[in-house]
């Protein structure tokens, strides 16, 4: 991947084409509608939170909690927020893929208006993620429950859109083989991640945990995929898009965030192609038949095949088919037959023999499943 490239000062980009990293600085709606149309394969989007904080937090000990109070969080009314969501999220489903998806995260100050908002344009949710932080801000005031959740609401493009990447088997194994549920728990982002500005401060407001974007990134794109964030921030989605390996595009409208984002990303270093793949569902490799293991010359008609424990054993045919004493059939077939089975994986349960071992028929289906990957 490229350096990351700005374009700094233009009016919503005025190229036609996708880069593979670059931040764009400006308006997000001008921006997004200065893109080719159906170019990006998912939008992660934290828009203002429109949290309408009275006054400043303090805590116990009179400390100034360091809170959002930025003008870009800042609606005149409810009615004002719902446009300026509207707008945004219309020039995102315009360039969204037909195969794309959006993830949106706020808290209880926006997510249900959001949602509303989705749901009118025509997104159709997928899920809604509970964010449970293990270490949240404490309600100094003591006048309501601690905010200990955000909420994470992914939807694709259309309601009647059959195709989306959601990689199930990756989430499984990042969850110790057990299915991802839509609840997280991760800390908030605090310690070394926490991006400093020049006094020290916190460099932006809300910066999102990288562990939070490696979730949504690895369960919903692929390798090469484009990542677009509307309100990028301190540049988290590009960070995290960078050592996944999947292109991005940041649009922001504070150079001061942009400055940090640019040297953060710049510092980040994509991991290799082949670390970067992760566990994909059976249903989604190509399929080799068995009479393919014989045409490719894998195994020779006459082949004995044998159980595990060599009790059971069949010749391969040149059609592919096996032949056991009185049956013949597919390697399904026989494998139930002589089990007495109503069902059996063949490819798992017949092994040839190879330098005086048995190895699973398997193996020569991955071979011919990697070859087809690299042609």
């Amino acid at each position: 991947m490229g350096r990351v490239s700005e374009r700094s000062g233009e009016k919503s980009g005025t190229k036609k084409e996708n880069p593979a990293e670059i931040i764009i600085q400006g308006d997000c709606i001008e921006a997004m509608n200065a893109l080719p149309e159906k170019s990006v394969d998912l939008i992660f989007a934290d828009p203002p939170y429109n949290l309408q904080l009275g006054g400043d937090l303090t805590r116990p000990d009179q400390s100034k909690v360091d809170a959002v109070n930025d003008d870009w969080d800042k609606f005149a009314s409810f009615q004002v927020y719902d446009e300026f969501t509207r707008n945004w999220m219309n020039a995102a489903r315009r360039i969204l893929k037909d195969t794309g998806a959006i993830w949106v995260i706020g808290s209880y100050h926006n997510i249900f208006r959001v949602g509303a908002t989705l749901q009118d344009l025509g997104y159709w949710i997928m899920n809604d993620v509970v964010w449970r932080k293990s270490n949240p801000m404490p309600n100094f005031r003591g006048t309501r429950f601690t905010n200990a959740h955000e909420t994470l609401i992914w939807a694709v493009r259309d309601a009647d859109q059959k195709k989306y990447t959601f990689n199930y088997d990756a989430m499984k194994a990042l969850n110790d083989d057990l299915q991802m549920r839509s609840d997280w728990t991760l800390p908030i982002c605090t310690g070394g991640e926490r991006l400093k500005d020049g006094e020290g401060g916190k460099a932006h407001p809300t910066q999102k945990p990288e562990a939070l974007l490696h979730r949504v990134l690895l369960a919903t794109t692929n390798p090469g995929d484009v990542v677009l964030d509307p309100f990028f921030g301190t540049g988290t989605t590009g960070a995290v898009a960078k050592k996944l390996g999947r292109k991005f595009i940041g649009i922001e409208r504070e150079q001061r965030y942009i400055k940090v984002a640019r040297e953060r990303i710049r510092q980040i270093k994509p991991g290799a192609a082949e670390d970067l793949k992760v566990t994909t569902s059976k249903k989604a490799e190509p399929r080799v038949p068995f009479g393919t293991i014989i045409e490719r010359g894998l195994l020779e008609p006459g082949a004995t095949l044998y159980d595990p424990q060599r009790r059971h054993a069949a010749r391969v045919r040149a059609d592919g088919s096996l032949v056991c004493r009185d049956a013949t059939g597919s390697i399904h077939k026989i494998g139930a037959h002589v089990q007495g089975l109503d069902a059996c994986n063949g490819w798992t349960f017949w092994h040839f023999k190879t330098d005086g071992k048995l190895k699973p028929i398997d193996i020569l289906r991955q071979k011919v499943r990697a070859e087809m990957g690299e042609a």
